[in-house]
């Protein structure tokens, strides 16, 4: 897919301190916003439709859809059978 600059205002005292801490971490700024930006993408966009932008790219594996864990029921507390002894 054909790429494109995006462009944020930010503090630049906390961006210049945020690059020095992901440098010392060998990270990048860049690449950590890509992450981000592809967790808010695959977060917000249905996943028929990143399915079908991966086929129109080229890309022909589709989305694993994601497999929920069901709740568990809970246990049947046992109850306690009162007898009275006459």
């Amino acid at each position: 897919m054909k790429k494109i600059t995006v462009s944020v205002s930010y503090d630049e005292e906390k961006l210049s301190t945020l690059r020095l801490y992901l440098e010392q971490k060998g990270m990048q700024i860049e690449d950590e916003l890509t992450k981000s930006l592809d967790t808010l993408y695959v977060k917000n966009v249905p996943a028929g439709v990143r399915d079908f932008l991966n086929l129109r790219s080229g890309n022909a594996e589709p989305s694993v859809p994601k497999v929920r864990k069901q709740k568990a029921e809970p246990k049947p507390t046992p109850s306690l059978e009162v007898t009275k002894n006459e």
